[in-house]
């Protein structure tokens, strides 16, 4: 299929962007890497009446570290995050899941924030910011607010994101020394859509878990954080009885959305499996320091 007629405007600054956003409303996309806007436009899942190309505004790319977050601009590819030592250092699960993102190709042209404010609930990159609590940065004409991610994914595609905002940046908490961090996911082939994905962040002190978030991808219209198991975790040390009740707790708390290959029975199932290979590494890994 071909994408139906569009105009098309590339954007000199940011504030044209926005303005042209505010005079155009919902008639109006916003183009960064194009990855998953093009095709949506090819398969008539999209038919806006303009594009506003961003992809000129240098400004928007590149990783910063400020004295509390690390900050990913909008335009960032995810090659560059790939490649990054800020990421790696900072913000090490990204680094674990931008392998899992689609092929080389793809991720030399993609974009993090075109990512995130597609929020394609199947994505690594919504998953992996739930995950460590980060924050989206919009701008728009009445100024620039920040979002947490808990709040920013409001269904499937959709997000708290106003017709006259851009997202500019996201900023993500520093990495701490007693922290761990995994990702996994589960697909058919390489590059596919996941079936189901996990990233995880734990925190101990000493033996036990003091924090956990467990943030899920490919089980519901959103990325998904299992807040009952996380408490679960809590105090916990890394053990068999511990990977038991986790278990037992995910098949209580998830309640996976079903796909065209896949029952949502067969998607808790490997929930629970994610679980359990990501909790074994995270023993693995502290049986190793404490050594």
């Amino acid at each position: 299929m071909k994408s139906p007629e569009f105009d098309y405007i590339k954007a000199r600054s940011l504030e044209q962007a926005l303005s042209l956003l505010a005079s155009h409303g919902d008639e109006a996309r916003i183009l960064a890497g194009g990855q998953s806007l093009l095709a949506a436009l090819n398969m008539r899942l999209s038919e806006p009446a303009l594009l506003i190309d961003i992809s000129g505004l240098n400004h928007l790319r590149g990783i910063q570290v400020t004295p509390t977050a690390l900050r990913i601009g909008a335009l960032t590819t995810h090659t560059d995050i790939e490649n990054s030592a800020q990421v790696a250092q900072h913000a090490p699960l990204l680094k674990l899941a931008v392998p899992h993102i689609a092929h080389r190709a793809i991720r030399n042209a993609g974009t993090f924030g075109g990512s995130i404010a597609n929020a394609d609930p199947a994505a690594e990159w919504p998953c992996c910011l739930l995950a460590l609590d980060g924050q989206v940065v919009a701008q728009s004409p009445r100024g620039e607010r920040r979002i947490a991610a808990l709040d920013f994914f409001t269904g499937l595609y959709t997000t708290e994101l106003a017709d006259d905002e851009v997202l500019t940046a996201c900023e993500l908490p520093l990495a701490q020394r007693d922290d761990w961090f995994g990702f996994q996911e589960l697909a058919r082939r390489h590059g596919d859509y996941a079936i189901a994905g996990l990233a995880m962040h734990l925190r101990f002190a000493g033996p036990v878990v003091q924090a956990a978030k467990l943030s899920w991808l490919g089980l519901a219209s959103t990325p998904l954080r299992s807040r009952k198991t996380e408490q679960l975790l809590l105090g916990k040390p890394l053990d068999t009885t511990t990977f038991e009740m986790v278990s037992a707790s995910l098949r209580e708390e998830l309640d996976p959305l079903a796909d065209l290959t896949n029952t949502g029975a067969t998607k808790k199932h490997l929930a629970t499996v994610l679980a359990r290979r990501l909790l074994t590494q995270a023993q693995a890994t502290r049986q190793s320091v404490a050594a």
